[in-house]
């Protein structure tokens, strides 16, 4: 099964290219699965009913989030009411919303699980003891793990701690995509940091001349605007076996929207 995972979608960009042309994407490359992380689809931070619905229908299978799940008013009755959009599992249990979700395809069982880092992110609960107590409870041929978090090195560690449990485990929120997807030794697919879809002139999808001032100036109170130009589409494809739930194959995707199918 070829499972595509996108990263960070960032903006009025970077979601009008997802809605444009991830049917083309899906066909292209023979896609079965699709999971996107729509934290800052919302114009940089969080995300609406709408742009959620509109993703899912354009063909998005499950939405992760992050640490700006709930910067949008509308996050508690999204998360509520759409099974399909997940937010980080290690959040406390008394937030809207649930940690993973499980989809039957007919013929198989996916499993999706969203966590949070803890290295220099606000405070959440451990997630390497969330996950391990969701794996108890999870029944399922695949299980694919959003890892949003700061440091690669956190990314990485549950990664190894993941190695021969789940099927693959991806990194999200840097917005910067890693050249290190790999099969790790129990068969578990890995990537550090999927990179994002979004206006790639710019700071992580944000107008680069607010974030010059605000390095320039010493810390100059900003609004996050959105940059505007050629969108990149980042993400990465794994190819994972259903009867043994590891990946077999890995593959990163990266190009702009001049590209043409």
């Amino acid at each position: 099964m070829r499972i595509l995972a996108i990263g960070d979608i960032v903006a009025e960009d970077g979601r009008e290219y997802v809605y444009n042309h991830l049917n083309q994407i899906r066909k292209k490359y023979h896609i079965d699965f699709c999971i996107a992380n729509g934290e800052n689809a919302a114009n940089t931070n969080g995300i609406t009913a709408d742009i959620a619905n509109t993703l899912i229908e354009r063909g998005v299978d499950v939405i992760t989030m992050g640490n700006h799940t709930f910067a949008n008013k509308e996050a508690s009755i999204v998360l509520d009411e759409n099974p399909n959009i997940i937010r980080p599992l290690n959040f406390p249990s008394e937030l809207e919303g649930t940690g993973y979700v499980i989809k039957d395809t007919g013929t198989t069982r996916i499993a999706v699980i969203n966590l949070i880092g803890r290295v220099n992110m606000s405070p959440a609960n451990c997630p390497f003891h969330a996950v391990e107590k969701a794996l108890k409870e999870i029944e399922a041929d695949i299980c694919i793990v959003d890892m949003h978090a700061e440091t690669t090195s956190e990314r990485i560690a549950m990664g190894h701690f993941l190695d021969g449990k789940v099927s693959a485990v991806f990194g999200t929120h840097t917005h910067v995509q890693t050249a290190d997807e790999r099969i790790l030794p129990g068969g578990t697919g890995f990537i550090s940091d999927l990179g994002m879809t979004g206006v790639e002139d710019s700071v992580l999808g944000v107008r680069k001349e607010i974030i010059l001032d605000f390095y320039y100036y010493s810390g100059k109170r900003f609004r996050f605007e959105k940059a505007e130009g050629i969108v990149w589409f980042h993400g990465c494809i794994f190819d994972v076996d259903p009867k043994t739930g590891k990946t077999t194959a890995v593959q990163r995707l990266r190009f702009s929207s001049e590209e043409k199918f």
